[in-house]
């Protein structure tokens, strides 16, 4: 009994002591502390939840796309009179759906591609994580049928179904990219959008109409309410569906003294107002630590700034809170660095601004530094400070390895030409008109080879010609 007693009176001292631990008091700073971590974890996941309020939820958003489990393609060919989205794309046509799995699992039924088009569905959940892919890389250019099922989906998998991608909430955002090579490959690419399907897994197997689906049960989105403490409503709101997963758990009990609790309601006004304060300084503090990063994502060499580590799946982004905060800010819903890779400048080689009213420049390859991509690569050119496409003679607002005529050098080498006055009829094939001013570069490289990842890939810098 002299043996057991000590231990027992251990143990009790070490319950005690824990007990006490998680009854500590919240003072201002400690309130201050913990709100700007959970403001850092919350950010993407906020911004995630805006664009699903605005392109599913809320008809009068002026977004709005399509509700729950419909799936809406845009196959207009992006130019310079496309101005709501800042860095449009002109080498792909856009599908996306918003998938609610609430009700019951659902189903993307995609063709076989015949024509070595690139395509890819990014599947996004809460988190702004990649869960997964499906498409040319991820999945060949086979047909398939891939059913999305949510945590607490427990059914028997379907004859006909290619792979089950399971998540960890019932929400999730299916963004689809098709390839298009120029104005005469439009009804192509809108053909093999056409062939995409979204059914219900009732539908799949014939057994009637779909579930109704079931939008979540948070608030409507309001920026004021989000920038402050009130943040609280939407994240506990948000956590709700789905489980927290086990690395996050002591995460979440330290987020629990602000009242940061999975379906718990949040009344500001029931808080000391010296707490609040301190809420608010911790917010404050989240936002720019938050831009900070999202301006400082990867590193710059030959001008370019090159992106990674910024977005993926749960197992390469986890505990990694700044860094996704920073890459939503940044960008929302940035392609895993396997499937797309997008560096961009704004210099030429020596450090200076490209400004096409004071140069001409060429980006030369050597022959063993063409972009390395098992898909394809394009150079898109925007005009500063609009982030825009320019108007020009040609029409040409990207170059890239399927536009038609780019010729080569004999050594296997490859010019472009980027300046605002045509270089005449032996160099115009490879001419990337350029704005009368200072503009921006991005380059997209759509299923990189995977030897160009490790080490990245760095394009070749922006030379002066004149």
């Amino acid at each position: 009994m002299k043996k057991v007693f000590p231990v027992l009176f251990a143990g009790l001292i070490l319950v005690l002591t824990s007990c006490k631990q998680s009854e500590e008091k919240l003072t201002p700073e400690l309130a201050r502390q913990i709100t700007e971590e959970a403001y850092i974890y919350a950010f993407p996941m906020l911004d995630h939840y805006k664009m699903m309020f605005a392109l599913a939820i809320y008809p009068e958003s002026g977004a709005y796309e399509a509700p729950f489990n419909v799936l809406k393609n845009s196959s207009d060919l992006k130019g310079p009179e496309h101005t709501v989205i800042v860095r449009p794309n002109n080498d792909t046509f856009y599908s996306i759906v918003w998938l609610s799995l609430k009700g019951e699992p659902m189903v993307l039924i995609v063709p076989a591609i015949t024509d070595n088009r690139y395509y890819s569905f990014q599947i996004i959940d809460k988190y702004t994580y990649n869960i997964d892919y499906v498409g040319t890389r991820a999945t060949g250019f086979d047909a398939g049928a891939y059913l999305f099922a949510g945590p607490d989906w427990e059914g028997e998998i379907p004859e006909g179904i290619t792979k089950v991608i399971r998540a960890e909430c019932n929400y999730l955002a299916a963004l689809g990219r098709t390839q298009v090579r120029g104005p005469k490959d439009v009804e192509n690419a809108k053909a093999v959008m056409d062939a995409y399907q979204v059914q219900s897994l009732s539908e799949y197997l014939g057994k009637g109409s779909a579930v109704e689906a079931i939008a979540p049960a948070i608030p409507p989105y309001n920026p004021e309410v989000i920038s402050g403490p009130g943040f609280i409503t939407y994240l506990n709101a948000i956590m709700a569906d789905g489980s927290i997963h086990d690395s996050e758990k002591a995460l979440f009990e330290r987020f629990a003294k602000i009242g940061i609790e999975p379906g718990k309601a949040f009344d500001v006004t029931s808080i000391d107002p010296a707490i609040v304060i301190a809420m608010n300084e911790g917010i404050a503090s989240a936002m720019l630590k938050i831009e900070e990063e999202g301006n400082n994502l990867g590193q710059r060499k030959n001008g370019w700034q090159m992106t990674f580590g910024a977005f993926g799946a749960r197992e390469a982004m986890q505990g990694k809170y700044l860094t996704r905060a920073g890459a939503a800010f940044f960008g929302l819903w940035g392609n895993s660095l396997e499937e797309a890779y997008y560096p961009e400048t704004n210099f030429d080689g020596e450090g200076e601004v490209l400004d096409g009213s004071q140069h001409n420049y060429v980006l030369h390859f050597d022959a063993d530094e063409i972009p390395p991509v098992k898909a394809f690569w394009s150079l898109s050119m925007y005009k500063l400070p609009e982030q825009l496409f320019i108007e020009n003679e040609i029409c040409r607002y990207i170059i890239s390895s399927s536009t038609e005529g780019l010729k080569f050098n004999e050594d296997g080498s490859l010019d472009i030409y980027i300046q605002k006055e045509n270089p005449g009829a032996v160099k115009e094939s490879n001419w990337l008109p350029a704005h009368d001013g200072p503009f921006s570069l991005q380059a997209r490289l759509y299923w990189p080879d995977p030897n160009a990842l490790d080490p990245l890939y760095v394009m070749p810098a922006v030379i002066q010609s004149n």
